[in-house]
């Protein structure tokens, strides 16, 4: 119970001194465009609602769902295919190593041509830019896998979708999940700003809107909760992943006792 109430003090104790120091840096702040920390809050309570949380929020929300969904499909399985085959990944790889320079903000444009300005666009966009660091970090991870550990399970028959799910892809988990936790923060920008691009709702929408109008106040509270919808997933993440590697924590945590 101690070390659980001073991890949750390191983790309150650095955003808690930095809005302090905002609050104060910026209480007697004049400036139109930087408005003070004081005056931020009091206006978000008035601009985000309920109702705007329902209209905006919530798509937002589940265009990154359905774009991280797409690009962890995607990414883990081509990664799977690509990691498993010497010969595949000797084809496939100058061809990946072009299309992830692309940065996936120029695609935007392009994908509009194809998929319009509606959530498919959106989705795609997001998709687009998620894939990668997820398909990269599968083929590490599969490529990775113990071969004294393929080779025990081969003896001991266990072969196909057995062997995938139980040797390769639990021995690459650790890597995946690398690789999901950095398409997050991603699929996060690309959200905003395929709605800030083309789009009637979301939060990348909102903000746009309410520059535009000089209602500076409102898209600073915008911009707030960005960052607070960040650090939520964020939180989701780490106990999805804590649940999901406790036997990869649990190895780390003996191997360093030992």
């Amino acid at each position: 119970m101690r070390l659980v109430l001073l991890r949750l003090l390191f983790v309150i104790t650095l955003p808690l001194v930095l809005f302090t120091a905002w609050w104060l840096a910026s209480d007697d702040n004049t400036d139109v465009y930087w408005p003070s920390l004081r005056t931020i809050l009091t206006t978000f309570p008035d601009v985000w609602t309920a109702e705007r949380l329902r209209t905006d929020v919530l798509p937002s929300l589940l265009r990154l769902s359905a774009g991280y969904a797409s690009a962890a499909v995607i990414g883990v399985a081509l990664g799977t295919v690509i990691g498993s085959y010497r010969r595949v990944r000797a084809v496939c790889e100058p061809v990946l190593e072009f299309l992830r320079a692309v940065p996936p903000p120029v695609l935007v444009p392009v994908i509009m041509l194809f998929a319009g300005i509606g959530d498919t666009m959106k989705i795609a966009v997001i998709a687009s830019g998620c894939v990668w660091p997820i398909l990269l970090n599968t083929v590490e991870g599969v490529r990775a896998v113990d071969s004294v550990m393929s080779e025990t399970a081969r003896s001991y028959g266990i072969t196909g979708a057995a062997r995938l799910r139980n040797v390769v892809l639990r021995s690459a988990s650790p890597q995946i999940f690398a690789g999901l936790r950095q398409a997050l923060s991603i699929g996060i920008i690309l959200m905003v700003i395929s709605e800030m691009t083309a789009s009637s709702n979301g939060l990348g929408y909102a903000i746009v809107q309410f520059q535009r109008g000089f209602a500076i106040p409102d898209m600073w509270t915008g911009i707030l909760v960005l960052g607070l919808l960040g650090f939520l997933l964020s939180v989701v993440f780490r106990l999805v992943e804590r649940r999901v590697l406790g036997w990869y924590h649990g190895l780390r945590a003996s191997s360093r006792r030992s």
